[in-house]
């Protein structure tokens, strides 16, 4: 996790530390546009993208939020250049055996979910060795989505309990919500309470359909590897002017 010394190490004093979010999922969207607009490769903007989410990483950790979800490459992204797809194979795999020995130290427990049996062999190694050597760490809970689709996850959901229905295992009168959450990829993971997407798109892009039914969404104009800590900041003032009611209404007293 090497990186260069950054401004707002401490939590900005005009956030409350009892209304940070839990959970923090991105869309890191728009390396590629970035790299265009430096006139340089685009596997150029994918490497600074790199230092853009260690560095939100190390935020979490630094301001107490326990929780980093982070759509690192979806199914539909094997449409791209071949040549592109490859380096980012290889990115992930090159930054994971840099990174490993740091993420131990920090304590940072790693978890990659997604369709991985379709991921380069080496890569599947890779990311198996990282989640086993930080399956005990008990500081902030680091989530890449790696070949994920939200509706392949579903669907995979559905499949497995079917499975479980038609083996006997599992009556149709049992299945609920925590029933179908135990089958997600993210299971045992809680639910995003903050999405920020980068790039100004306002779409979901097929991620975390189910988890972030009742997140509050930030939208960015920023490209994802210019999102610092100043950008964080804002969408947290932001999180925190909102008001969550999960369908509800505010309570009012008597007397109000």
């Amino acid at each position: 996790m090497t990186a260069q010394k950054t401004e707002l190490q401490e939590l900005p004093a005009d956030l409350k530390r009892e209304l940070l979010p839990k959970h923090v999922a991105v869309i890191c969207d728009g390396n590629g546009r970035w790299a265009k607009r430096q006139g340089i490769p685009r596997f150029l903007g994918h490497q600074r993208g790199v230092d853009a989410l260690k560095d939100l990483l190390r935020c979490c950790d630094d301001w107490g939020i326990g929780a980093l979800t982070a759509y690192a490459f979806s199914t539909e992204n094997w449409g791209r250049p071949q040549e592109e797809v490859d380096f980012l194979m290889t990115l992930f795999g090159r930054v994971l055996r840099q990174e490993l020995r740091e993420m131990i130290e920090e304590n940072i427990q790693i978890k990659f979910v997604g369709n991985l049996t379709a991921l380069p062999k080496s890569l599947q190694a890779e990311i198996s060795r990282s989640m086993e050597e930080t399956k005990g760490n008990r500081g902030i809970r680091f989530t890449v989505a790696t070949n994920y689709g939200g509706r392949q996850e579903i669907l995979h959901a559905c499949h497995v309990i079917a499975q479980q229905v038609q083996q006997g295992l599992l009556q149709p009168d049992e299945i609920d919500e925590t029933t179908f959450e135990r089958h997600l990829y993210t299971a045992g993971i809680c639910d995003p309470d903050l999405l920020i997407r980068t790039s100004g798109e306002m779409r979901l892009s097929n991620f975390l359909l189910w988890q972030t039914a009742y997140a509050e969404i930030y939208i960015t104009e920023t490209l994802w590897p210019d999102f610092n800590r100043s950008e964080f900041h804002h969408a947290l003032c932001a999180y925190q002017q909102r008001e969550r009611r999960f369908g509800k209404v505010p309570h009012i007293s008597p007397e109000s």
